[in-house]
């Protein structure tokens, strides 16, 4: 009698569907099933996902200089510990956000992507997001190449929009909101993408926005259809100048869905990664623009931890990948852990051409994501050029980064640019100098009108301390009590100083 050893990798030839006597079908591709995570790994695992979603959590580690109790430390340790202990090959854990084949290593993951997608195996992604919620991506189309313009061509079509932010600026002096600058930033995008006569639509985004986040099936083709039906006026007499226009013009049939993909793609960078890369520009963290750009890129993806399922069973590099598994990319994560250097002294340069784009969930290499990369560069370079970006929350030491940087915490004031700042062209040099000669400092009147706008921002800053104070998560120990302590006498004194620079800003506008 032959049988087959428990641990063997042949897999026994299943009846065929006709039920034929003596006839089977094809054998399955044979492959090794991947190692499971002991109980405690699958509970260490679920905690340092779980900790991106407290990051206040690691304040009193921080603070010591405990670098390993942080949940980046800790992380860090365990997927170290995971790769020593399963040779560094894929292992299935369950967490309390289901249960994933995790890649260990960044190559890992492009290339068991790579091969499920060359497969046909995999399923649509879904975002899964630091609070544990999935989120839908909007489907990775195609996008023809020679259709997407060039860098100074993005860079003029964005040059009034990015007038109109900063002479939007309060006294000229002011802080864009984060709700200001999504809308900006949408409006931005819909110019460029689909053309002047859409930069006005923001039903568009609005819709386009609720079509990517879509998870089940019949939602999703409900808001792709309304989004098809916004585009189509846009599609049928396209903006030449725009770059719809161009695709159109490329693509023999209909050019929406590699538009809709495109418009989605730009939107995440323009919103999200181009502020993100202003506040790093202005921490002095990166010389340029385009550093900044893909050093947000790489530190802080916006498409950050990926679910692909597994619709068809495949091999890759010997392992079996079964039907119903899915495969959890988190490419990000994986570097930071894997650097040799310090992640805050490694300044990436652009994503290579065969990698997957951060701002696009799909497997293989996006050229729209490239694209809308460009577009954050733009946007930065056209700021820095004009105005000079000071970060005034969070705090962004130069020698190391924070674990996460959330858009929407970020507060970053667009001031008068005394002289030229690293990164800005030289064609905007007469730019910046006008921008010298206009601003601040000519009378006491105008020191006035900065001292008022400062006070404003000294009470936000004291509003946003004592809701941070407030927040139910430092009642647990007397350090949390201690922390909340510090924190309501800083938001005091902000609230006092606020009232002074008031007292001073009314005395030079007299």
């Amino acid at each position: 009698m032959n049988s087959t050893p428990p641990d063997s990798t042949a897999t026994p030839a299943a009846p065929s569907a006709a039920g034929t006597a003596g006839s089977v079908s094809p054998p399955v591709a044979a492959g090794r099933r991947p190692r499971t995570a002991r109980p405690l790994e699958n509970a260490l695992f679920s905690a340092a996902m779980l900790g991106r979603r407290l990051p206040w959590t690691d304040a009193p580690a921080r603070l010591l200089g405990l670098d390993a109790l942080t949940q980046e430390g800790a992380t860090r340790q365990l997927l170290a510990h995971l790769r020593r202990s399963r040779d560094g090959r894929p292992v299935l854990i369950s967490t309390l956000f289901g249960s994933f084949l995790v890649p260990l290593t960044p190559e890992d993951t492009a290339g068991l992507l790579a091969r499920g997608a060359a497969c046909a195996a995999l399923g649509p992604g879904t975002l899964l997001t630091p609070s544990g919620h999935r989120r839908g991506l909007y489907p990775h189309t195609d996008t023809p190449v020679e259709a997407l313009p060039a860098a100074a061509d993005i860079g003029g079509l964005l040059a009034d929009e990015v007038r109109g932010l900063l002479d939007g600026r309060p006294g000229g002096d002011g802080i864009p909101g984060r709700a200001d600058w999504l809308a900006w930033s949408a409006r931005a995008v819909r110019r460029v993408v689909v053309g002047a006569a859409a930069a006005e639509d923001r039903l568009l985004s609005e819709v386009l926005r609720r079509a990517g986040e879509a998870v089940g099936r019949r939602e999703r083709d409900r808001y792709d259809a309304a989004l098809m039906r916004r585009l189509a006026p846009y599609l049928d007499e396209p903006d030449p100048a725009s770059v719809a226009g161009r695709i159109g013009a490329a693509l023999a049939l209909d050019a929406g869905p590699a538009v809709a993909h495109l418009l989605a793609m730009a939107s995440r960078a323009a919103g999200d990664t181009a502020a993100q890369a202003l506040a790093l520009l202005a921490a002095e963290v990166t010389d340029s623009p385009a550093r900044a750009v893909a050093s947000a890129l790489h530190h802080y993806p916006p498409v950050d931890a990926v679910a692909h399922p597994v619709r068809t069973d495949f091999v890759w590099e010997g392992l079996a990948v079964a039907s119903g598994t899915e495969v959890l990319a988190m490419p990000a994560r994986l570097r930071e852990t894997t650097a040799a250097v310090p992640a805050a002294r490694a300044v990436p340069g652009p994503p290579a051409t065969g990698e997957p784009s951060p701002l696009c969930g799909a497997p293989t290499p996006c050229a729209a994501g490239a694209f809308a990369a460009r577009i954050a560069e733009e946007i930065v370079a056209g700021i820095a050029a004009r105005s000079r970006p000071v970060l005034l929350a969070p705090r962004i030491p130069r020698d190391r980064l924070p674990l996460r940087l959330d858009p929407d915490t970020l507060r970053v004031a667009l001031g008068p640019v005394p002289g030229p700042l690293p990164g800005a062209r030289p064609a905007d040099a007469a730019v910046a100098a006008r921008a010298a000669v206009t601003g601040h400092g000519h009378a006491p009147a105008a020191y006035g009108s900065l001292a008022s706008a400062s006070a404003d921002l000294l009470d936000r800053h004291a509003r946003d301390l004592e809701n941070c104070a407030l927040h139910s998560g430092w009642s647990s120990d007397g350090a949390g009590e201690q922390f909340r302590t510090v924190l309501l006498g800083h938001a005091e004194r902000c609230a006092q100083a606020a009232s002074d620079v008031r007292r001073a800003a009314r005395r030079l506008s007299d």
